[in-house]
């Protein structure tokens, strides 16, 4: 097994463009790279292109008849919105099957890469869309490229994949792809669906052999609750599942900045999440780790800096919080957006923690939240539901 990490890149990904004012600009994901490589990081991966997903590739997950449909629309930019395109949310554009299909194709590079053994980690930052359904948009994402991933895995043979979902919305496209297959362990972790888009993943969606799992947090959870729900849930379940691969999703949307969500992480508390799944990609998965990007819409505070810190994390050469953004990166950032960029790579925080182990509090939503998806799940696998 090579020991290599791998950034899926193209400079045609950012030609997933909805528009002026949507919230998913692709500027966010130009920012990333550029940032990632002042700061050196880029020099520690490997740089690889990508294709297209061709349509037997979609149809992995997608139903042939709407990726027909995107087609259309691709071709003349009008709304289908039997297929989800033309609403606020997914407009519709011309060459939107194209750009779609370059992030799905960006991500089976990388599952390529982790399967056969040419790369350990690899990263597609521009990918994530996981709202996408078989049959429609939704929620910014046009084809499922972590959905596609897993089933591409699936199909050389993987008996065992799990999908650790760090966006602040519910992962419910991937979730939905695999939730009578118990061969993929898909878990989210989220703000409530009582608060937030989609309205779904409660703790009570447990699939098939409790192998959908679900954590919904109240809105205005920071960083120590987030961290103390992430490890009373998620290290028991992977090495209990024991993945031959686990691909995540890393939406920074997470973050107190964030306009479209109701929870406060800092990138601090984001970084220790990040190096929380490397390691357990290594005790639960023999290493082979598939990473996507996914939301967040605070475009120059957050993003860049967030997934930055992601790959650096993949790449196995951590960026020091204190480290300065760089003078040219920010002035990039100035000249694209017109904000004024951060000056180092942390929000000052201390992602500290108390673990579940210590004592569990039913006064608490964050412990309420937890406990409940303990008691739903946990039994399923085999495990105490109890700290």
């Amino acid at each position: 097994m090579s020991r290599t990490a791998r950034v899926i890149w193209d400079d045609a990904l950012t030609s997933y463009n909805f528009g002026p004012g949507h919230p998913l600009a692709p500027v966010r994901v130009e920012l990333t790279m550029a940032l990632a490589r002042e700061l050196g990081v880029l020099d520690k991966v490997e740089l690889a292109g990508c294709a297209p997903a061709g349509d037997d590739e979609l149809a992995m997950v997608h139903e042939r008849g709407y990726i027909e449909a995107v087609k259309r629309v691709s071709v003349t930019g009008a709304p289908d919105l039997s297929a989800g395109l033309g609403t606020p949310d997914n407009p519709a554009f011309r060459g939107v099957h194209e750009a779609s299909a370059l992030i799905a194709g960006a991500s089976l590079a990388a599952a390529r890469a982790v399967w056969e053994g040419t790369a350990e980690h690899a990263v597609n930052v521009a990918g994530g869309l996981h709202h996408a359904m078989a049959a429609t948009a939704s929620g910014f994402c046009v084809y499922n490229d972590p959905a596609l991933a897993i089933a591409w895995l699936l199909a050389r043979g993987a008996t065992r994949v799990a999908y650790v979902d760090v966006d602040v919305h519910h992962g419910d496209g991937v979730q939905a792809a695999f939730y009578g297959d118990p061969r993929v362990l898909t878990i989210s972790l989220h703000e409530s669906p009582r608060t937030l888009f989609p309205g779904t993943g409660f703790s009570e969606e447990t699939g098939a052999e409790g192998t959908a799992v679900n954590v919904p947090l109240p809105a205005g959870c920071g960083d120590a609750g987030w961290l103390r729900a992430f490890d009373a849930v998620v290290p028991p379940l992977l090495r209990e599942f024991r993945p031959e691969v686990l691909v995540t999703q890393h939406g920074c949307d997470s973050h107190a900045l964030d306009p479209l969500a109701n929870l406060m992480l800092s990138v601090d508390g984001q970084r220790a999440a990040y190096a929380a799944l490397h390691r357990l990609a290594h005790e639960t998965a023999g290493g082979r780790w598939i990473v996507t990007g996914g939301g967040g819409y605070e475009l120059v505070q957050v993003v860049p800096r967030a997934w930055t810190h992601l790959i650096a994390e993949v790449a196995g050469h951590p960026i020091a919080p204190a480290t300065p953004t760089g003078e040219e990166w920010r002035r990039l950032a100035r000249e694209r957006t017109g904000e004024t960029p951060p000056l180092t790579m942390t929000d000052g925080r201390s992602p500290e923690f108390r673990p579940l182990s210590g004592g569990y509090d039913p006064g608490d939503p964050i412990d309420r939240a937890i406990m409940a998806t303990r008691k739903a799940v946990f039994p399923l696998h085999g495990l105490d539901p109890m700290p």
